[in-house]
Order: structure tokens, then sequence, then C-alpha cells
């Protein structure tokens, strides 16, 4: 059968019954899934029962993301367990489309000014800590990887459910988040089984789901009683109770035309609902953010001239004024800042794969079409790394925003997808990575210790230095 489905195009010439590659595939290394890339425009390998397509080009992973007629979402077998079947991600077609314009109004201008005091506080907060850190360590180099991730789910978590949720759960969240990422892994086992990755991962996003449904129904009495909204959660639910009251002048008899429409008509979402989807905005967020993090951090280190262009800019912006706290309007004006965050998603993307599940045969080529239930697998970081998009692609090169041509190369920029599934987030990621950068160049110091594999890229979903020590200075 692997034979069969292989047709020609470039993989492995058998497999071995039934796992495949597994036991390779369980400490990935960048520098094979490089060498797949390059092998060919489309390759293949097969994992359990599952045959997988890879397509290394621009033009393959567009047609990948624009084809929701052949392909849907899947990220692996276990993820329906994790996720929950009923989770909006896996939802298809114009169920999808209309869940999703529900969403659109939680990422609008304003509500993005709302969310910076927030963010901006887990900053302060943070980065304090961070500098405690160093001082009880004698200011020697250690890790700062799970910092970094602490750091961007403590302020996903402010950003999406506000004060409701404790301190001590965002720490929880933060710590076994990993085991969810671990679990969801394309290599693990399709079945949990107890004291397995499949197993503990499972444990951890009840957990987080739970948290998350506690915080929707405070949130839902909060709102009920006219509080003013400063988070996502907040936000959703007032679009739920307006629309639940413009429902309520239709059945009054009101005219359509003086009910007072919401831009927006919502139905009732549950509160475990509301937490199925917070968990899939944390799932998105969480590695690809602290990756991107920690690589922007150590590139700023080892280049200390860019981080001194950050912070130029960032007093003007401020007009001198260090301690200004951050306005969207601030943002705006952070061109050089803009392009240090543009170009480290580039050089080095978080999420360099994405997974679907073929619904029906997909002729992807003239001479080679994916079959039905197979997974294809469009890669992001050639297209991101293609030479003539982006000349010298391997150089870190943040003028290329600036001067060169780099923001007309709409078709390669794939580091949020395209396509009905692109990231709905995209915006609010970037302008979260700029407030971070911008707030730490004038408040903190940092040192990396350069070491041979500094450069070298771990794969753990997403990607990360295999070398992340640093220490903070005040």
């Amino acid at each position: 059968m692997y034979i069969y489905r292989k047709r020609g195009i470039v993989g492995p010439n058998w497999k071995t019954p039934f796992i495949g590659p597994f036991l390779e595939s369980v400490n990935p290394d960048f520098e094979k899934y490089y060498a797949k890339w390059t092998s060919g425009p489309l390759s293949c390998v097969s994992v359990f029962h599952k045959f997988v397509v890879i397509a290394s080009t621009r033009d393959y992973a567009r047609k990948i993301f624009n084809a929701p007629a052949y392909v849907k979402p899947c990220v692996v077998d276990i993820a329906y367990k994790l996720l929950r079947p009923q989770n909006w991600v896996f939802l298809d077609g114009k169920a999808h489309v209309d869940y999703r314009k529900g969403l659109n109004g939680l990422f609008t201008r304003q509500a993005l000014e709302s969310y910076l005091p927030g963010q901006e506080e887990v900053f302060d907060h943070y980065f304090d800590a961070f500098i405690q850190t160093s001082k009880k360590n004698g200011m020697k180099p250690v890790p700062w990887m799970p910092d970094f991730r602490e750091l961007l789910c403590a302020v996903s978590c402010r950003t999406f459910v506000g004060h409701y949720m404790t301190e001590a759960a965002v720490k929880k969240i933060a710590d076994d988040f990993y085991l969810i990422t671990a679990a969801l892994e394309l290599v693990n086992f399709p079945i949990i089984i107890p004291f397995t990755r499949t197993w503990y991962g499972k444990k951890a996003a009840d957990m987080v789901l739970d948290e998350f449904a506690k915080c929707s129904a405070k949130s839902k009495v909060r709102m009920a009683a006219g509080g003013e909204p400063n988070c996502i959660l907040d936000r959703w639910v007032v679009q739920m109770i307006a629309s639940e009251k413009y429902r309520e002048r239709l059945a009054a008899g009101v005219a359509p035309e003086d009910a007072g429409k919401p831009d927006i008509v919502l139905r009732e979402f549950t509160d475990f609902e509301i937490s199925m989807t917070l968990l899939t905005f944390l799932f998105a967020s969480q590695d690809a953010t602290s990756s991107a993090c920690t690589w922007m951090f150590q590139i700023m280190a080892d280049r200390p001239e860019f981080l001194d262009k950050i912070r130029e800019e960032q007093l003007a912006v401020r007009d001198g004024d260090r301690n200004a706290r951050m306005t969207l309007d601030m943002l705006d004006k952070m061109t050089y800042t803009r392009a240090i965050v543009k170009e480290t998603l580039r050089y080095r993307p978080p999420v360099i794969m994405v997974p679907y599940m073929v619904k029906k045969d997909f002729k992807l080529s003239e001479d080679y079409t994916v079959p039905k239930g197979s997974m294809v697998i469009p890669t992001t970081y050639m297209a991101l790394h293609d030479p003539e998009a982006y000349p010298n692609p391997e150089s870190f090169d943040p003028d290329r925003w600036i001067t060169g041509d780099a923001e007309k190369q709409t078709k390669n920029w794939l580091v949020f997808g395209t396509g009905p599934h692109y990231c709905l987030g995209q915006q609010y990621a970037q302008l979260n990575l700029m407030a971070l950068i911008g707030k730490a160049s004038l408040e903190v110091d940092w040192k990396h210790e350069i070491t041979p594999l500094s450069e070298k890229i771990k794969v753990f979903a997403t990607i990360f230095p295999q070398v992340r020590t640093v220490p903070f200075l005040a």
C-alpha cells in the first residue's frame, strides 16, 4: 500500500511494518527535516497507519492552505481527545467560517488597545522576577526558555481571561502545558495509554479546560452586572449579552430596524464551549510565541547594534519618557521594532509545518494526486527562506522590511498561514512581541553565552535554539 501511494515522489523505498520511521522521529532532527524539504517539491513518509505527503514549495503550500474542499486541519489523532472533537478548530466549511466570524470582534483595534495594560502589567512582574533570578544565581548564564514560556503563558492568560485566573493557576498551566505539546507530536501512539505522553497530555488539557470554564462563569456574572471588559473573554461575553438582548427585543415585537442589531449576532455559548476555544487560542500561541521570544532575545543579545536601535526608537516614540505606558498609536510608530519582530518570525518561523487531513483525492500537481485519508503537510520554512523573495535568507536583516522589498513578498509570508484557517491572532501576536522587546530594551539588559550550538535548531512542536542560556541584568 505504501509503494502504491508513493507513486514516484521522493521517499523511502520501503517502510518498517506498522511503525515506519517512528523511532528516529521520537527526537526530531531539524537537519533531517530540512533534507526532506530540499529532496523534492513533494516527498513522503509513513508513520503508523498514516501516509504523509510533505509539500516543500511556496506554491504547493499555498495551494494546500487554500483548498478547504480537499483538506482540513487535523493536527494528530490524539488531538480530538485533548482538544475535544466538538472543538471549533475541527469544524469544516460554512460551520467553521461562521464560528470564526463570531471571533473576529475579539481582535479589532479597539479590542487590542484594551488588552495592552494587562500585557504590560505582566511584563513588569516578570522583568523584575528575571532580574532577581539572575542576582540569586550570581549573574551566571542559566537556561531562560522555560521562563519565557511562563511569561508568554501569563501574558496569554491575562489577555484571554484577565484577572479571573489566579497566579497559581497560571503557573500550573505554564508548567504543564508542555505535556499537551508533547502529546500532540506527530509520532506519539494514537491511543491513550496510562503514564505515556498522551495520558499526561490529556490530564493537563483537562486541567486547562476546567480553569478556563471557571473563568467563563465569572466573566458572565461580572459582564451581566455591567463590568468593564478588559480581556478577550469579557468582550466575547459582552457580544453574547448584546445578541440576547437583541433577540429579546425582536421577540417582544420591536421592529428589526429599531432593535439595535449588534455587528455580529451570537448564540449563547456554554462555559465549556468557551473553554475549548480559549484552549485552542493558548495552543496556537504558547509554543509559537515562546519560540519567537527566545530567538528574539538571543539574537538581540548577540547583535547589540540592533538592540541599540530598538532602544533609540522606544525613547523616541515615548517622547523621552521611558515610563510612558504602551498605546497602539505608540506601537504604530515602531517601524524598526516591527522590522525586528517580522525578521525574527521569518528567520526562525515558529510554525514550520501545518498538518492537514485529505478529505478526498487531491490533485496537488500534474503528476501526483494525494490519496484520500492521507496527511499532507505544507512547510512554511522554505517559502520564508526563499532567496528570490528574501535575498541572503540565512542572514538576519531587519532592514529588508524597511528599505528592502520584503513587505511586498506577501505570497511568501506564510508565518501565520493563509486561506480560511489563517491565524486569527496574527496582529495581536506581532504587537505583543513588539511591546515585549520594546519594553525590555528600556528596563533590562541581558547577555548570551554563545556556544557552537547557539544557532542550531531544536524541534519541539516549534523550533528553539539548542542552547538557551542568558542572565538578565538590571
